[in-house]
């Protein structure tokens, strides 16, 4: 029934607690689904102690070249490029800060490759997964209600390896993340604007990426409230348990879907993403 899944950061409330047993338990209950189902993962911050340990040795992300590596990898599924890369080497420096500069450079060449007329040929969506999203309407402090997110928008001091501006040179259509405990979608969304195809229909051909937060599947911290008052970019707001269920039709179509736990699998929210150019020349 389905091909992949994207597990988007925070596993299992941690994988390192009481010794690791809670991170044994996890493992075992997903064993089922991960025996026959590419499990794909990228780190939040849960999976933080020890240098992330827990994460880095309990699952085996390849990249394009075979080669290892949990924090930041990419894999095409049909006509999909999907990108997997860590937002929290933002914000544990003191593991080493260099690690936010090789990261950047993987994922420029990533993208320029996966950008080669060729490539986006064979495989025109580019879609992105980090744990902590650019925009969010949730009623906290954290980074993705800040004007001048981390994520978005680099280090402070030096105003350098910012994703924001990254991911919209290279045309990436569609960016999910997670960290918020709840499930928002927002419009076709860059620097703060609005971006939609047209009025009657915002996601045809829009002019910028979408971002989609899928943070509810469940954890012992409960659901976060929204804001009173979302900023104009926000579309579509839910606070039940869920999951998000995504469809890549063909080249041109990209059904979304946000199914509820809480209410024994009613479709919450739903979105048809069309693109008849892919690219940064998409934009124009």
């Amino acid at each position: 029934m389905y091909d992949a899944l994207l597990h988007v950061g925070d596993m299992a409330y941690n994988l390192d607690s009481e010794n690791a047993a809670i991170g044994d338990e996890f493992m075992r209950q997903i064993e089922t689904i991960a025996a026959y189902l590419p499990y794909q993962v990228c780190v939040g911050n849960h999976e933080e102690a020890y240098n992330f340990s827990n994460y880095v040795n309990r699952f085996s992300m390849m990249n394009q070249e075979g080669q290892i590596n949990n924090h930041f990898y990419s894999f095409d599924i049909g006509p999909a490029h999907i990108i997997a890369f860590s937002t929290e080497f933002y914000f544990y420096v003191w593991y080493g800060w260099t690690q936010i500069a090789r990261q950047y450079e993987w994922l420029e060449n990533d993208l320029k490759k996966a950008t080669l007329p060729e490539n986006r040929a064979k495989r025109p969506w580019i879609i992105t997964m980090g744990h902590r999203p650019m925009y969010c309407s949730t009623d906290d402090t954290d980074d993705c209600k800040l004007r001048e997110s981390i994520i978005r928008k680099g280090l402070p001091l030096l105003h350098a390896y910012g994703l924001e501006d990254l991911f919209y040179k290279y045309g990436v259509d569609l960016e999910l993340w997670a960290h918020e405990h709840l499930y928002e979608r927002m419009w076709p969304l860059y620097d703060l604007k609005v971006y939609n195809g047209s009025y009657d229909a915002p996601y045809t051909n829009p002019k910028a990426p979408v971002h989609i937060i899928t943070g509810s599947a469940g954890c012992q911290e409960k659901l976060d409230p929204f804001v009173k008052d979302p900023a104009d970019w926000s579309a579509a707001r839910f606070s039940d348990y869920g999951y998000t269920r995504m469809n890549i039709i063909n080249n041109t179509h990209l059904y979304l879907e946000q199914v509820s736990d809480d209410q024994n699998g009613k479709i919450l929210d739903k979105m048809m993403l069309i693109k008849e150019k892919h690219g940064p020349e998409a934009w124009l």
